[in-house]
């Protein structure tokens, strides 16, 4: 069976529920967007929800994935930089925990940490302090990591790191590796737009959501599908409650959702690449990776975080099995 690294930051979320969003915009922070914060706002942000009740746990947008495709059977890695504290602890035992096989350097940086504040509504934004995974470099991108690996998964918040996002992508096809990108946030892409639309020709498979799709095309959510299919092997672009839109070649599909109950939209972007590359390894069609992506979305939208306990990890195995 084929199998995938994914490479990007190695973060511990705070998740923080909050019932205003004036406190965002008393902290200038535009809702739904990730905002990279240094330890100056980070201390700012602290101080204004040190009242509301927070919890923790291992996060990262490519991290999330990863732990996802370990859980569901699939030999999976992750390349990142991590403290020598306890918060990157934290982490790196999250990952093994789960079978990962981890590429995780450590340095005397604090690990990072991304703040999620979760409206009412269940919709998150990031306040990301990177710490540790600012180190990440080219040194350590080597064809003797990817050689051993058939797809390489790619965070969208790498593009931060130009000569790291670069070099990962170019080591990774030189090694044919499939390389898979998750846009990740509007706002990234609408800060390096010409820079990815660039790369495009580069990559094999894109997830992105509507407003990523959006920011990247300036184009709908279905001109947006066409346009990235054309650069790419497989185009993927959700749609929210409406479902997503998937296109390779001249192969349409679009895929409905279920009516959920939102909790926290935290990690769904996340869980469905897994969930649609679980299918895709295991040569299911199109329809089928984005029904079991889909799937794996609502079960996450259900919990406070990225992470499900073994009860609904077990349901989501079950309903897959059948």
């Amino acid at each position: 069976m084929k199998n995938v690294i994914g490479i990007g930051s190695a973060l511990v979320d705070i998740l923080t529920r909050i019932d205003n969003d004036d406190i965002l915009k008393e902290l200038d922070i535009r809702k739904g967007s990730m905002h990279l914060v240094d330890e100056k706002s980070t201390a700012i942000i602290e101080k204004r929800l040190e009242n509301y009740e927070s919890s923790m746990a291992p996060g990262g947008s490519a991290a999330n994935t990863i732990h996802a495709l370990s859980k569901m059977g699939i030999e999976s890695g992750f390349i990142s930089f991590i403290g020598k504290d306890e918060i990157g602890k934290f982490f790196e035992n999250s990952m093994s925990s789960v079978g990962v096989k981890s590429y995780l350097f450590h340095t005397d940086t604090a690990s990072g940490t991304a703040r999620t504040i979760i409206s009412a509504d269940g919709e998150r934004t990031f306040a990301t302090n990177l710490g540790a995974s600012l180190e990440l470099n080219e040194r350590v991108i080597t064809s003797d990591i990817f050689k051993q690996w058939d797809y390489c998964y790619v965070e969208g918040y790498l593009i931060a790191n130009k000569p790291v996002f670069v070099k990962t992508i170019s080591t990774a096809k030189a090694c044919g590796c499939k390389v898979v990108l998750d846009l990740a946030s509007f706002n990234v892409v609408e800060e390096n737009r010409d820079f990815l639309n660039e790369l495009l020709p580069q990559i094999d498979i894109i997830f992105a959501n509507e407003e990523e799709a959006k920011a990247l095309t300036l184009m709908s959510a279905e001109e947006s599908l066409h346009y990235i299919a054309e650069k790419v092997e497989i185009a993927v672009v959700k749609v929210g409650k409406n479902g997503s839109l998937i296109k390779r070649g001249n192969e349409v599909v679009q895929i409905g959702c279920n009516k959920i109950d939102v909790v926290d939209t935290t990690g769904a972007g996340d869980m469905y690449a897994a969930g649609f590359l679980y299918g895709l390894i295991n040569d299911y069609d199109l329809e089928s990776c984005g029904i079991i992506g889909n799937h794996l979305a609502e079960s996450i939208i259900q919990v406070i975080g990225a992470k499900m306990d073994e009860e609904r990890w077990e349901m989501f195995k079950k309903n897959l099995r059948n």
